[in-house]
């Protein structure tokens, strides 16, 4: 019922896109833990996978391991998915064999892609060719712009619903978590929602505390002082 990207940013951000003709897709399916890892659960989707999968993330599991222990110990196994990658760039995936065609995983360099109920395997390598020739891109552009051209390939093929992106930096909160729960092109309205967020949001939460800076920035002229010089890089020169 869905396809996602895990991947692991040059940055060491690491961040979920997914999508699926399945309401509020972005609910159940990504996870992520700073500094650990990244993973998507799907098909006939087990939401315990992604709180297992990021207990054994922290508990250092090379992520191999956490798809042979989370699909061992599930006896509905074969209709599930799910893949992941850690904070080295090792993935892995497990496609159970009652997923609906198509369905498959492929990987690459710092990224993984899983997808069942899909018009081809088109989907997957058209998602796979677009997040490789993004490495020039802002992260979570590259996402957005990989899920995009797995869409033009024919995405979930029952159609358009939902679609999520779920992004970590160098806090335990996330630096950008969006979700679309119902639309009808639903990685459009994603990747609006992530161009209003360069207007104020994410400048925000650049002042927000952190590890390096626990109190944050409390003065409000400080903060706006803060917003207007990142819109001021961003204006065309």
């Amino acid at each position: 019922m869905t396809w996602s990207i895990v991947a692991r940013d040059r940055t060491g951000a690491l961040g979920v896109a997914v999508a699926s003709r399945f309401f509020a897709v972005g609910a159940l399916c990504p996870a992520v833990r700073t500094a650990r890892g990244a993973l998507s659960t799907q098909a006939l989707v087990n939401p315990l996978y992604a709180h297992d999968g990021l207990a054994l993330l922290d508990a250092n599991v090379a992520p191999a391991e956490i798809v042979r222990r989370l699909a061992a110990a599930d006896s509905g196994r074969d209709a599930r998915q799910f893949h992941l990658i850690d904070s080295a760039g090792r993935t892995a995936a497990h496609t159970g064999s009652a997923c609906i065609a198509w369905c498959g995983h492929r990987a690459g360099s710092d990224y993984s892609i899983a997808g069942n109920m899909l018009a081809g395997p088109r989907v997957l390598e058209e998602t796979a060719r677009a997040y490789e020739a993004g490495a020039d891109l802002a992260f979570a552009e590259r996402l957005i712009a990989a899920m995009q051209a797995g869409e033009s390939a024919g995405g979930d093929k029952r159609g358009k619903q939902a679609a999520a992106l779920l992004i970590h930096t160098t806090e335990d909160y996330p630096f950008l978590d969006l979700r679309v729960d119902d639309h009808a092109d639903p990685l459009a309205e994603l990747r609006r929602l992530y161009d209003v967020s360069l207007e104020r949001f994410q400048p925000f939460v650049s002042c927000l505390p952190s590890r390096a800076a626990p109190a944050g920035i409390t003065d409000r002229a400080v903060i706006e002082d803060a917003i207007a010089r990142f819109q001021a890089k961003r204006r065309p020169r």
